[in-house]
């Protein structure tokens, strides 16, 4: 069974400045998968994410 790559993403929401650091895992086409779906703000679309 082979481990999947982990990265560290931090996600700032567009709407109200919130910023969440988060792990994921890297999947084969080279995105980065963590689970997160929306803001506190209920934003669910406007986001800047960087990959650490």
């Amino acid at each position: 069974m082979l481990k999947s790559e982990r990265a560290k993403v931090t996600i700032q929401c567009n709407v109200c400045g919130e910023k969440f650091t988060l792990r994921g895992r890297r999947e084969p086409g080279g995105q980065v998968e963590t689970g997160f779906k929306q803001c506190l703000c209920d934003n669910d679309r406007h986001f800047r994410i960087d990959e650490s």
